[in-house]
C-alpha cells in the first residue's frame, strides 16, 4: 500500500474503496507502538493504538480519513490494506 507523508507525525494511505464504507487492516510490523487516527472533516473520531506485532481490522466509513501516528521518535513499520464490505 502506498504511504504518503503529509508532515511530521502524519502518514496517509490511498484507499481503493474511497467513497465507500470498508475495512482498513493495519498490521504493526515493527517494535514500536503507533496509533491509527480516524478523522471526519478535520475532527478526530477515534484513536486506536496498535502494539508491536499486532493487527487490527477497523471499520472505515465513506467520509472518514485514516492516519498513522508514531508514538515515539523511533521508526515504526506498518502494513495497511483494505477490504470492501460483502454485500
Amino acid at each position: 500500500m502506498l504511504m504518503t507523508g503529509k508532515g511530521p507525525g502524519q502518514d496517509a494511505t490511498i484507499n481503493p474503496f474511497q467513497g465507500e464504507d470498508c475495512y482498513a487492516i493495519i498490521e504493526n510490523l515493527g517494535e514500536e507502538l503507533f496509533s491509527v487516527r480516524i478523522q471526519k472533516n478535520g475532527t478526530i473520531i477515534k484513536t486506536i493504538r496498535i502494539s508491536p506485532k499486532r493487527k487490527k481490522k477497523i471499520k472505515l466509513l465513506s467520509d472518514q480519513e485514516l492516519y498513522l501516528d508514531g508514538e515515539s521518535i523511533n521508526w515504526a513499520r506498518a502494513r495497511v490494506s483494505y477490504e470492501g464490505f460483502i454485500q
